[in-house]
């Protein structure tokens, strides 16, 4: 068995809290969704937010969902680089897992399918 990572990302209309935790939510259940991931799976999620976004922690919605709650979460600031992707929630998921590299669901929702445009899903 492996520890592999899997990213994602989402965006929000307005920095919001109603709309950074279900933002949160929506990219969470997605990425699982697609890669059959259970909370015992998880060994933590590392969670960043662009600066413009503090209206809310995005782990508060994790944090409440039943059965993530013992799950390790981090949150912090995204590098603010001079024109990049604004209002977006990014997610490393790391999991203990028999797939492969190739076998991994990246997951880019909303405008931050911008990112990985290879990896996003049409």
């Amino acid at each position: 068995m492996s520890v592999r990572g899997i990213r994602g990302a989402i965006t929000v209309e307005i920095n919001d809290k109603q709309q950074v935790l279900d933002a949160t939510l929506e990219l969470l259940h997605t990425m699982i969704t697609e890669n059959g991931i259970v909370p015992d799976d998880v060994c933590s999620i590392f969670i960043t937010v662009t600066n413009d976004l503090d209206e809310a922690f995005p782990a508060k919605a994790i944090r409440e969902t039943s059965g993530w709650e013992l799950v390790p979460l981090m949150c912090a600031l995204e590098v603010p680089v001079k024109g990049s992707l604004e209002k977006c929630i990014r997610f490393m998921l790391l999991i203990n897992t028999d797939k492969g590299l190739a076998d991994i669901k990246h997951v880019y929702l909303g405008g931050a399918s911008v990112l990985r445009p290879d990896l996003s899903q049409s």
